[in-house]
């Protein structure tokens, strides 16, 4: 009798966010970037230039952020999760601490996207909930994703002009 394939979830296009003001900030996005390109059931898709951004709601360094796409067949259940536990384990591994909310920090991960998931729990919300805040966050997401819809909000282009006052520079 022939065995049935195993089935395999459907394919979600996750955005993560990555920023770091402590340290060597560029080889810590390099360093994070190798791993998420390694991130069990995700295979790597891009990743956005790098950008200098002052810090927002807080002082300290300026930081260095991108955006990497990844796509994941993990389930729209327990998937984001997973990946959420995946990037705090990174951020560990790279000595993040959590001294207060804002703190300069040596790497962020953030799950801005997983698909078309909306999510709002105590341990994570999806979309981000500041990501259409941010220009640190869209420029980034946008250069991957010019054509980007965020659910419950609309085209991530049209938040551009609401973030023009936020200094970000894209790095060579």
């Amino acid at each position: 009798m022939p065995v049935e394939p195993a089935e395999v979830a459907p394919m979600h296009r996750l955005y993560i966010g990555l920023g770091a003001n402590l340290g060597d900030s560029r080889a810590t996005l390099e360093a994070a970037c190798a791993e998420l390109a390694v991130l069990p059931d995700c295979r790597w898709v891009a990743r956005s230039g790098c950008y200098r951004s002052a810090p927002v709601d807080t002082s300290g360094p300026d930081f260095l952020n991108a955006v990497v796409a990844l796509d994941c067949h993990l389930d729209r259940i327990d998937g984001p999760l997973r990946v959420l536990r995946a990037l705090q384990a990174i951020e560990l591994g790279h000595g993040r601490e959590r001294p207060f909310r804002y703190a300069p920090r040596t790497l962020d991960l953030d799950l801005l996207l997983y698909g078309d998931v909306v999510l709002d729990s105590p341990e994570l919300t999806v979309p981000h909930p500041r990501l259409h805040l941010r220009a640190f966050v869209l420029r980034p997401l946008l250069e991957l994703a010019p054509d980007l819809l965020l659910p419950g909000i609309g085209p991530a282009r049209n938040c551009l002009p609401a973030v023009l006052d936020q200094a970000i520079e894209r790095l060579a």
